[in-house]
């Protein structure tokens, strides 16, 4: 069991300052004070950042002990397809160790969760919470420092909040890695089918595409990039236009594994086949990829890895540890199968 520090209302490390006496200061109820304390939703943002900025000022810490249910929260912006399988695995795996079970919450596409959420978890009494392409927004994540309940990110959409932990793979490399492999084959009217340009993941991929053409002399045609959001529909609808072009692709770069699925299938709309007519690249290497017909080249993100370092880092977060990296980034890989091949024309 892990534990960590709970509310206790009248002590503290300075003076032995009480909430009655941050109360006076902040011109607010003690009432008001001790929601704060204890992470309740219930108070205006800006009197909570007044009553946060006091207790940090005047040193109030508590010092009583609660025992921590044996539990990780794990939250996703949508549980749906292999993605989050993944991240369940390599979590598990780390949770399993020291003895932690999981709570799986879905935001239904969204990615930050909503106002109950934050009071659900505290009555959970949770280890701490990994956030999966999500996170908690600054409030929130106030609200739990508040109770000692700590955040790691994993596969964090923007830059991370000052001192939120993260763990991330190589986006760019693999953007950079994609684009080359179809370089070295020798195509040239390469497209692009990208990730959501709002999340950080979806823009280092278009990056590393930009950084691999500008890098072999090639220009890229802004015909040829085409904004995603990471939905197998991205891939079927904008491969439609892409074969309509005067000058069609002969390779197209996705930002998943399923924009390529949606790649395929506008393909064999058009009675065409891949690699021969079209050449396709993916992203994440989730395992049905293997499985396509024909089976995926791919930039493996490691996403079950990723899941377990979270996880340890959360783990020694709950047990009063400090974490040498807040941040880490895991690399990515090209897997080559049979969807690439060289230009026919």
């Amino acid at each position: 069991m892990v534990s960590s520090p709970g509310p206790d209302h009248g002590t503290a490390a300075k003076a032995g300052i009480t909430i009655a006496q941050i109360a006076a200061l902040a011109g607010v109820s003690a009432a008001t004070v001790s929601k704060v304390v204890n992470g309740h939703a219930e108070v205006a943002a800006d009197t909570r950042a007044l009553v946060e900025g006091l207790l940090r000022e005047q040193g109030y810490r508590r010092q009583k002990k609660v025992s921590r249910s044996p539990l990780v929260e794990v939250v996703f912006h949508e549980l749906a397809g292999a993605y989050p399988i993944e991240v369940i695995n390599g979590v598990e795996r780390v949770a399993g160790e020291h003895g932690l079970t999981i709570a799986l919450t879905g935001l239904h596409g969204r990615h930050t969760p909503g106002r109950s959420w934050v009071d659900g978890v505290l009555t959970r009494r949770p280890v701490g919470v990994v956030a999966v392409f999500s996170g908690p927004t600054p409030a929130q994540y106030e609200q739990l420092q508040s109770r000692d309940v700590p955040v790691v990110l994993v596969d964090p959409t923007g830059e991370p909040h000052h001192g939120v932990p993260s763990v991330s793979a190589e986006n760019w490399s693999g953007g950079l890695a994609a684009t080359r492999h179809l370089l070295e084959l020798g195509h040239r009217r390469i497209a692009v089918v990208t990730g959501a340009l709002t999340m950080l993941s979806g823009r280092a991929r278009l990056d590393g595409y930009r950084a691999a053409m500008d890098a072999a002399g090639v220009p890229v045609d802004p015909d040829l990039v085409r904004e995603g959001h990471f939905q197998i529909v991205d891939g079927l609808v904008h491969t439609r236009e892409l074969l309509r072009l005067p000058d069609p692709p002969t390779a197209v770069v996705t930002g998943n594994d399923g924009e390529a699925l949606g790649v395929y299938q506008a393909v064999h709309e058009a009675g065409l086949r891949i690699p021969e007519d079209l050449s396709v690249v993916g992203f994440d290497d989730l395992p049905p990829a293997q499985w396509m017909i024909p089976a995926l080249t791919t930039i493996r993100q490691p996403l079950d890895e990723m899941a377990a370092t979270a996880t340890a880092m959360l783990v020694d977060l709950a047990q009063g540890g400090r974490l040498p990296h807040r941040r880490r980034i895991l690399p990515t890989e090209l897997v080559v199968r049979a969807s690439t091949a060289p230009p026919r024309r």
